[in-house]
């Protein structure tokens, strides 16, 4: 058997959680989550963009917004 089993449901009495429960609850789970390592992102040159294709719907409503279209 598992050692990761799912907890059995919560009595409605056990569902009344605080807000300082769910931070302390939280607070505990932080060390197990990791956060991905920020990375640099830089952008595509638009000589290396192509194969697009905008329908003819598409690019009518585009040039009819005006932040875009003027």
């Amino acid at each position: 058997m598992s050692k990761h089993m799912a907890p059995a449901p919560l009595s409605p009495a056990a569902q009344d959680f605080t807000l300082k429960q769910l931070q302390g609850d939280c607070a505990r789970m932080v060390p197990h989550w990791a956060a991905p390592q920020a990375s640099v992102v830089s952008p595509v040159p638009p000589s290396r963009i192509h194969g697009i294709v905008v329908p003819p719907a598409s690019a009518r409503m585009l040039d009819a917004m005006s932040e875009y279209g003027d």
